[in-house]
């Protein structure tokens, strides 16, 4: 660990090492700080081409660089993001984000010492917000090889699972070591030979022959489950005297779930789901998920072993010991891929308020990889089906300006809606599903229905548009043209961009998300955005940050404070609209001692105060707090933030009185802006 600078100097000029997380066969990994973004953390995973000399390291890296492109493209809230190949001296680096929270494997270990386990209900959660993000994996061609409890992570944010350790990643190394002439690929430094996959989460076909598919991983994700539900290991759960699972007769299941299992982690790859949309759609059949909708067929996969698979090491015992099953049909070869292919899904559900299954980040990644018309990737074909008496499904949309069952107002009505729409930058079709989400989130008993153009559903037809004219008045007063003209279009990858723009005005993340979080909550109270794109609701969360971040550019919402020698004190006065925020950066030293005071009507505000550097120890001085004073000695030296946010429900005059102890003449420098995220 000493030899890769432990905190003493900047790999790559700007991440510092903080502790080693782990050892592996192909390179060591640790976790590290991003000087350049705020002391944000970050995994470096280190890379071991096992070639001497700087010209065999350049085609190393080049090598890498060329392998490794699918994995940049990976963009999707449950797989932390691969930032850069880093080149430090004569060692190679994958930066990739770092996820806060316990393996499942750490849960599991938790629970068994109290003698428990998963119960049914949280594996089908898990289930269901894992499976749409195999779907997206191997809809761009990736397989991970490597799913077990141990390679995912409750996140700590929002309790959604997030996979890491991509087994693809060792194959990429071994292809590249391959490439580069080195005799054993797969052998590491120590001389033991690694094995892509663990042994009883990986089937058969993929530890004998190096035969990988979006079958491997619904066995391997099936095996997770079984471990989790039942508290056992995998070879424990098969009997190897009859040569079979045994864990039917070990634990009481649904029907359904029970047959989803016994599917996933079917011997023969054939006999397992073609897809995890597939099993996701067996799983809503007795689990229906408001979410669900088609799912896109899988790409052929990337990253496939460019050598052999190392030979079966000698008398291995293998658990489960699994029997012996047919030879796995090779995966298709590539193919023009086909983006309106779908596999059949469950009978579609009308969308509701966002739930906690965390379907749609995975769906949103999905559909935007593969294509789906016009980007709008959550609302699929909404027009397709018809009332079981024959009338026809009433569009929300333009097409019912010409409907003769409808009345000359009615079709007036909604063609203005069209108009005014279009005037105001808003697509039509996003328009439509934000409506539907509130519409049947006021009308919950109608869920799973449509409107038609019978007279008995003209009253709900007229509530519909109503609500649509309220979100138009909505989206005019609270949003600027630019931010409406990209509603649908929002997704995580936009947030990256801002946190860049926002540090080089020394803004941190979680200021720039305190001014979006106060206008959300003014439009929406009561309904949380966890920067995840869920629902058409959050689209407009995203569209409040893109005005934020402009409002900071501006100068419109973001002041430095400053001063002058012999100047110990000042006050900056202002009014603040209903949701409205400002932020203060102040740039002080440590052990000086600063003074707040903010003066407004009583719980109107929220007060927060960040440091430069922040840490697990000291992550804030105070965040969003109701307090409107806060004093003592500065711990740090650098950037302070100061945001102050409006909760009331009416404008408000505020006062703001900072005061330290001590000006000095260039006591601090003012730093380089941090560079901008990627």
């Amino acid at each position: 660990m000493a030899d890769i600078g432990q905190g003493e100097r900047l790999l790559g000029g700007h991440y510092r090492v903080l502790r080693q997380l782990s050892r592996g066969s192909f390179g060591d990994t640790y976790l590290a700080e991003d000087t350049h973004r705020f002391q944000e953390l970050c995994v470096l995973k280190e890379f071991n081409p096992q070639v001497p000399g700087k010209i065999a390291l350049d085609k190393a890296q080049t090598l890498f660089e060329r392998e490794a492109n699918i994995l940049y493209q990976i963009n999707h809230p449950q797989v932390p993001r691969f930032r850069e190949l880093l080149r430090d001296g004569e060692r190679l680096f994958l930066v990739q984000d770092y996820v806060e929270g316990p393996t499942y494997r750490e849960l599991l270990d938790r629970r068994r010492a109290y003698d428990g386990r998963f119960s049914e209900a949280e594996v089908v959660q898990f289930l269901m917000q894992t499976l749409p993000l195999l779907q997206y994996l191997h809809s761009i061609g990736i397989v991970h090889r490597d799913i077990s409890p141990d390679n995912l992570i409750q996140r700590n944010a929002d309790g959604r699972p997030v996979l890491i350790d991509f087994g693809g990643v060792k194959q990429l190394v071994v292809n590249v070591r391959h490439q580069l002439g080195v005799a054993q690929p797969y052998q590491a430094a120590d001389g033991s030979v690694t094995r892509l996959g663990t042994v009883g989460y990986a089937p058969d076909e993929q530890l004998k022959s190096g035969q990988v598919s979006p079958a491997t991983d619904l066995y391997a994700l099936g095996v997770t489950a079984l471990v989790l539900l039942t508290g056992k290991e995998p070879e424990a759960l098969y009997d190897d005297r009859r040569d079979r699972w045994s864990w039917p007769e070990q634990i009481e299941l649904s029907d359904t779930l029970h047959q989803v299992l016994t599917r996933l982690v079917a011997q023969n790859p054939d006999d397992r789901y073609p897809s995890a949309g597939q099993a996701l759609a067996a799983l809503n059949l007795a689990h229906p998920d408001p979410l669900s909708t088609a799912w896109a067929q899988p790409m052929p996969v990337r990253m496939q072993p460019a050598v052999p698979p190392p030979p079966p090491e000698p008398t291995v015992a293998v658990a489960p010991a699994r029997p012996y099953s047919p030879p796995m049909a090779h995966y298709p070869p590539p193919m023009a891929h086909d983006p309106t292919a779908t596999v059949a899904p469950p009978p579609r559900a009308v969308p509701v308020q966002k739930t906690s299954s965390g379907c749609w980040p995975a769906l949103a990644g999905l559909l935007l990889t593969v294509g789906i018309a016009g980007g709008l990737w959550w609302w699929l074909d909404p027009l397709s089906q018809f009332a079981d008496n024959g009338s026809e499904v009433v569009s929300p949309g333009g097409s019912d300006a010409s409907n003769p069952n409808l009345s000359e107002a009615e079709r007036d009505r909604k063609q203005a809606l069209r108009d005014r729409a279009a005037a105001l930058s808003v697509d039509w079709s996003y328009l439509t599903s934000l409506t539907d989400q509130l519409f049947y989130e006021q009308n919950p008993d109608r869920q799973g229905t449509q409107l038609t153009d019978q007279p008995e559903d003209e009253p709900l037809r007229a509530e519909w548009d109503a609500i649509a004219a309220q979100n138009l008045d909505l989206l005019e007063n609270n949003l600027s043209t630019e931010a409406r003209s990209r509603l649908s279009r929002y997704n995580p990858t936009d947030s990256d961009r801002w946190k860049g723009q926002a540090n080089d005005l020394f803004v941190s993340s979680k200021a720039l998300y305190d001014l979006a979080d106060a206008r959300f909550n003014q439009l929406f109270p009561g309904r949380v955005s966890e920067g995840f794109v869920e629902t058409p609701v959050d689209q407009i969360w995203f569209a409040l940050a893109q005005d934020q971040v402009n409002a900071l550019e501006s100068g419109d919402n973001l002041t430095e404070i400053t001063f002058e020698q012999g100047s110990f004190s000042q006050q900056q006065q202002g009014t603040l609209d209903p949701g409205q925020g400002q932020v203060y950066i102040l740039n002080l030293s440590a052990e000086q001692l600063l003074r707040l005071n903010l003066q407004a009507p009583p719980d109107s505000t929220r007060l927060s105060i960040y440091v430069p550097v922040p840490n697990d120890t000291l992550p804030h001085i105070l965040a969003d707090a109701e307090q409107n004073t806060w004093a003592g000695e500065l711990p740090q030296s650098g950037y302070y933030e100061v945001v102050v946010v409006s909760r009331a429900s009416d404008p408000i005059p505020y006062s703001l009185t900072t005061a330290v102890d001590n000006v000095i003449d260039d006591i601090i420098n003012r730093p380089d802006p941090p560079e901008k995220d990627n």
